[in-house]
């Protein structure tokens, strides 16, 4: 915030020229009025949620309603404070002279005039999109370069001759040029200052089908795609809050806490982020497989059939007789009553819910039997106490659990056969192992398909203290409405509108019944976005497909940085996978990594793949690849920190490196998607031979954004 007496621009001695009035004066006075109607809307933001949060809790949709307005102020809140006047990205002057400001959201004054357009408006395209080709109606932009509150340059861009008047920077991409080469941080930062045309083109992109944004390493996909997400989910219906939503599918742990702050600094802090070991239990301490073998076998999506055929396998019918005996008669059920019982199960139900049908198509089958004379609903509470038919039931329709399911296939070599035919007999041999559980990553796609399939095995049983305890209300409130209509001398007989039995019902509390504890990442969601792609196997696919029904999907990769190959187009792999209606755009342009290590990063993955989508570094950092010695690591980084009061390092490749402050110590598979201003690369050879060795190495070196050093 700003008294209206200041201004917002600190520039330093050395861009004096810009601090012209001529040229900022406008801005000044629009800052003024913006600080003004910031500080009314933080007063407001915070009245409105007070007056949210002292409403009764309630329950139902009343109660679903209040909690998202709460959620949806308190972000919008949250965003404000954070930023204050940094809200605004820049302003920009049509054709006919009139200025509009973006910003990260939408603000307008106590009288409704537009103070800010929302970078993901229509109205604020322009802004981010106009080339000198195409200027879309725009005379100039300018972008602002914010710091602790204060706008400590700025940079124009015109578009028409007349544009040219009251402009100071006019190189159109200096502003980009610049930001690139700052110090890194812990956080990804995002975009919003500098986006580029092509960048903003895959942002707005339709969400239908799968886009897959390729490029190589810096080339900006992971912060475009995160920034696609905000903006679908504001411009897209079908994502928004309580409709579907979005994931955001990382590769590692590190990943997601790089990324954390980017989605939040955009007003978007309800997007689900995980990596595929994070959707089951058992992921988190999955192992590595070992085996390259055995993680190709299980790689293949036609073990998620195997599955599938394993289920079915236990839902066997009876092929004999079976006698219900009651205490009024005896029904005897026949092969096709069991049949028949078993096809009346909901055939798009997970396996342990729908014996449920299978249960009640039981009883109805016995009660059309029966020849007793007895009321139907009388028999049919007697028969869900017969013990001897549910333990036939049980026997050929069990209740299952997904970590048995799967650990029989490792060790049951007759179950995987009949499962997983295709399989070869040197082949079941190799996937058996002495421990069940012993879970690796590779198996992770077989135990969400089982956990999917076989649904909740407690589920049946919550549905029926649900019933009985609705039920036990229902007697209950039918007593107190019979007593009220009993006693009521009132003129109008208003109780008697209580006869009806809909109302009856609608008097039965059912918010604080047992209910399973929802898994926020099951799904399904909306929109999918999935990074470093490329590394995904064909049955790790079927995971998201199984939470993504409408396939809609943003894919980000590069298929050079495949550790284990990528031979195909990504067109034929992600047909082949299920995802449809796939489009592709090419970030080529590195903003990343400097030209001096990309000359000699190049060669690396050449070697490897000749073919490789390397991009085109467009900044010099002016400091050349270093290389030395191991024993030199804990000197250069002693020296960097000593010289660079800011910023962050990494040693890639050393595990006897313990991370220090703003110093990591990573794999490099785990210091893939992430950036930093130095990076110690140790014995980049120990990597190994092969693709997965030069990928690696590849990786590795292209992370830095000034300097490598390379020691060996």
């Amino acid at each position: 915030m700003i008294p209206a007496s200041l201004t917002a621009f600190h520039l330093p001695d050395s861009l004096a020229a810009k601090a012209d009035p001529a040229l900022i004066e406008a801005d000044d006075q629009y800052f003024a009025l913006l600080a003004e109607t910031v500080e009314n809307q933080v007063t407001d933001l915070s009245d409105r949620i007070a007056a949210l949060r002292k409403q009764p809790g309630g329950g139902g949709q009343d109660a679903l309603e209040r909690d998202l307005n709460i959620h949806r102020l308190t972000s919008r809140l949250r965003t404000i404070r954070r930023f204050g006047l940094d809200l605004v990205l820049g302003r920009m002057i049509s054709d006919g002279g009139e200025a509009t400001y973006v910003g990260r959201l939408g603000l307008t004054d106590s009288t409704g005039r537009r103070l800010l357009v929302d970078w993901r408006s229509p109205a604020a395209e322009p802004f981010f999109g106009a080339t000198h080709a195409d200027p879309m109606g725009l005379a100039s932009r300018r972008r602002y370069r914010w710091s602790r509150g204060w706008i400590t340059d700025y940079w124009d861009e015109v578009f028409t001759p007349d544009g040219l008047e009251g402009h100071a920077a006019l190189d159109d991409q200096s502003s980009f040029i610049a930001t690139l080469g700052t110090s890194r941080s812990a956080k990804m930062r995002d975009v919003l200052g500098t986006l580029q045309a092509d960048q903003n083109a895959i942002i707005r992109a339709p969400s239908d089908g799968g886009l897959v944004v390729d490029g190589g390493p810096g080339t900006g996909k992971t912060v475009v795609a995160l920034h696609r997400a905000a903006y679908l989910l504001y411009s897209d219906p079908r994502l928004g809050e309580g409709r579907g939503g979005v994931l955001v599918v990382g590769p590692h742990q590190p990943y997601l806490h790089y990324v954390s702050d980017v989605l939040p600094s955009l007003g978007e802090d309800g997007v689900a982020t995980c990596t595929l070991r994070h959707l089951i239990p058992e992921g988190v301490d999955a192992a590595v497989e070992q085996d390259v073998e055995v993680a190709h076998l299980k790689a293949d999506a036609r073990m998620i059939d195997a599955v599938e055929k394993g289920i079915h396998w236990y839902q066997e019918p009876p092929t004999e007789a079976f006698t219900v005996k009651t205490e009024w008669a005896i029904v005897r059920l026949t092969p096709q009553d069991w049949a028949e019982a078993f096809d009346a199960a909901d055939p798009h139900a997970p396996h342990n819910e729908a014996r449920d049908d299978v249960w009640e198509a039981l009883l109805d089958i016995v009660i059309d039997k029966h020849t007793g004379d007895v009321p139907a609903d009388q028999l049919r509470r007697a028969l869900g106490q017969h013990h001897a038919l549910r333990e036939e039931l049980s026997r050929s329709w069990p209740m299952l659990d997904a970590t048995d399911l799967i650990g029989d296939l490792w060790t049951v070599p007759a179950f995987l056969r009949l499962c997983a035919p295709w399989l070869s007999r040197d082949q079941i041999r190799l996937l058996q192992r002495p421990v069940p559980d012993a879970w690796t990553v590779s198996d992770l796609p077989m135990l969400d398909a089982a956990r999917r399939l076989l649904g909740d095995a407690e589920e049946s049983a919550r549905r029926r203290r649900r019933q009985a305890a609705i039920e036990a209300d229902r007697e209950e409130m039918s007593n107190v409405v019979e007593h009220l209509m009993e006693t009521d001398d009132s003129d109008l007989q208003v109780m008697q509108m209580l006869r009806g039995e809909d109302l009856r019902d609608a008097l039965v509390d059912t918010s604080g019944l047992e209910r399973a504890t929802p898994d926020r990442l099951a799904g399904p969601f909306a929109h999918i976005v999935v990074d470093e792609a490329q590394e995904l196997t064909d049955a790790e696919w079927q995971m998201l497909l199984a939470r993504n029904p409408s396939a809609s999907f943003t894919i980000v990769g590069d298929r050079a940085q495949a550790r284990h190959g990528f031979t195909e187009t990504w067109a034929e792999r992600l047909e082949r996978v299920g995802v449809r209606r796939v489009r592709q755009a090419t970030l080529s342009i590195n903003y990343r990594t400097p030209s001096e290590v990309m000359a000699e990063a190049e060669p690396v993955i050449r070697t490897a793949l000749p073919d490789a989508n390397v991009p085109t570094s467009i900044r010099s950092s002016g400091i050349g690849v270093r290389h030395g010695a191991r024993s030199e690591r804990d000197e250069v980084l002693r020296a960097w920190l000593a010289e660079n009061p800011d910023g962050v390092a990494c040693v890639i490749g050393d595990p006897t490196f313990a991370p220090i402050e703003r110093v990591q110590s990573l794999t490099a598979e785990l210091a893939k998607g992430l950036e930093f201003d130095l990076v110690v690369l140790v014995d980049p050879e120990a990597f190994g031979e092969g693709i997965e060795g030069a990928v690696d190495r590849y990786v590795a070196m292209t992370r830095t954004t000034r300097e490598l050093v390379i020691l060996t």
